[in-house]
């Protein structure tokens, strides 16, 4: 280490130091855009019960900038057998409770049991898992039947670790080693959390949720705000210190304002539209590649999100700065071929039956998709039948293959591809095929990070090849903070540990 380096880290630590004292009697206030219908994340693992868990309970593992599973109240990466079946975790020691109680091995295996047995994630693991045991009071053992690439991510998300002596089948209370405990919670008031003194950091520089976690502010009170108006009302009016999910119109506004900032999260998630290859039209290849080939991803997602500050155009599924980002197999994806689109319609035999797309103006992002996607289809030479109906019977219809060919929606970007809903064969659209099969099976076999990359990059081939779906574009989030917050870093669940409440 050089003396500058040394000096640096020196000046670091003493403003760290500072910062906090300096905010002792600090609070956050946060506009969520809804009251949590829990705090019990296995149960219901919803970005709003996320959000404000994630303060309280930690997991094993968690995400980095990379989206790569790294450790968290593990002690390093698992030890995996030649095989590839058996990983043992070791685990942090001197992490305690906020009830006061000790972090040991007894506690994981319990609360990875109530996981397995509620959360749907963890029910697909225990398929999978033969044995889970502790080995001594330091580390667990997870002998699985055969090999399964998400474990990791899967022990990243919901996965939260609780004493043993407070596992129930429905929580009463709510106890984490996380950097803030819960004090009271008031339906449809507030959430109130607290710092923990007690609480120890995992090593390493911040990068998304994982490196050393400081609970700088005193309280984080969650109030939940489900009018988004009101939430940037409430933002510029310096009632708020966060607002969340703030509509894209409202950008000018809190730039111009005195008290708040506009915050843009890059990559907050990704449009698609959906085929049914089950019944209908689209059964046909050649017809879902005419679709791919005459849609034009940038016009669409101008007319949705209306400024390019706000999305991006990228065939890849996942978007610069992940782990899974690659142009493999990435074809029929540019700016809209109407007329290489029609030589594939004649060549399928196409015989003018409608196209029905179904969207919703609940999520007007996807109305507006579908109108301009309309227009390149028909142009084309689809006939399209666009249904705009309520979200509810939206996600009611695309359960009968016998009522669409394509639905609009929208998804983040799990920390494992293997994850993504269109992948799973049972999800609306049915997704089967033999070289999909097999792709998938060659990624779950995977054990490293570089093999599970290469793997997704067949897996992405093939996806492609097949044509389930239409990658329209990625989006990003707006969100806003209170002047006078120098520190706060987006993150696609919000989180605020290592931030100074204003003065």
């Amino acid at each position: 280490m050089t003396k500058t380096t040394f000096l640096a880290g020196c000046l670091a630590a003493l403003a760290a130091q500072a910062s906090m004292a300096q905010a002792a009697d600090g609070i956050l206030t946060v506009a969520t855009i809804g009251e949590p219908p829990t705090l019990d994340a296995m149960q219901t693992p919803t970005d709003i019960v996320l959000t404000i868990d994630q303060h309280i309970f930690e997991t094993l593992y968690t995400y980095d900038a990379q989206w790569k599973s790294v450790p968290l109240l593990a002690a390093g990466m698992p030890e995996l057998s030649a095989d590839g079946l058996t990983y043992r975790i070791p685990l942090r020691q001197g992490v305690t409770f906020h009830d006061g109680s000790a972090f040991d091995s007894a506690d994981v295996v319990a609360s990875l049991t109530r996981w397995m047995k509620v959360n749907s994630k963890g029910k697909q693991v225990s398929e999978v898992v033969d044995s889970l045991s502790a080995d001594g009071p330091d580390a667990v053992v997870i002998k699985l039947k055969s090999r399964y690439a998400p474990l990791l991510a899967t022990l990243s998300q919901a996965s939260i670790i609780l004493p043993s002596e407070k596992i129930a089948d429905e929580l009463t209370e709510f106890v984490g080693t996380g950097p803030y405990a819960l004090k009271e919670r008031r339906p449809d008031q507030y959430t109130q959390l607290v710092r923990f003194d007690g609480y120890v950091s995992p090593e390493g520089e911040p990068s998304n949720y994982a490196g050393k976690r400081q609970a700088i502010a005193k309280e984080i009170r969650f109030v939940p705000v489900p009018d988004a108006n009101t939430r940037v009302e409430g933002l510029i009016s310096g009632q708020f210190d966060f607002a969340d999910s703030l509509p894209v119109s409202a950008y000018d506004r809190v730039e111009a304002s005195d008290k708040a900032a506009p915050v843009i999260f890059q990559n907050q998630g990704w449009t698609s539209m959906n085929m049914n290859m089950k019944q209908g039209l689209l059964t046909s290849k050649e017809l879902r590649q005419a679709v791919q080939l005459a849609l034009n991803p940038s016009d669409m997602m101008l007319a949705a999100f209306s400024d390019d500050r706000f999305f991006s155009v990228d065939g890849s599924i996942f978007p610069e700065g992940f782990l899974w980002h690659t142009a493999s197999g990435v074809t029929r994806y540019g700016e809209g071929d109407p007329e290489g689109a029609a030589k594939l319609l004649e060549q399928a035999g196409y015989d003018g039956t409608p196209l029905r797309i179904l969207t919703s103006r609940q999520y007007e992002f996807h109305y507006k998709i579908g109108e301009v996607a309309k227009a390149y289809l028909e142009a084309a030479g689809f006939k399209v039948d666009l249904q705009v109906v309520d979200w509810a019977t939206l996600t009611t219809r695309r359960a009968d293959p016998a009522q669409w060919d394509i639905f609009i929606t929208h998804s983040n970007f799990p920390g494992d591809p293997s994850t993504i809903n269109t992948i799973t064969d049972s999800y609306p659209g049915w997704y089967v095929s033999d070289q999909k099969a097999q792709a998938v099976s060659t990624y779950l076999a995977s054990t490293s990070d570089d093999e599970k990359a290469k793997a997704w990059e067949g897996v992405q081939s093939v996806i492609y090849d097949d044509a389930p779906l239409f990658k329209v574009g990625n989006f990003n989030g707006l969100s806003g903070i209170a002047k006078g917050i120098p520190d706060y870093v987006p993150t696609y669940w919000p989180h605020f540990w290592n931030v100074t409440p204003k003065e």
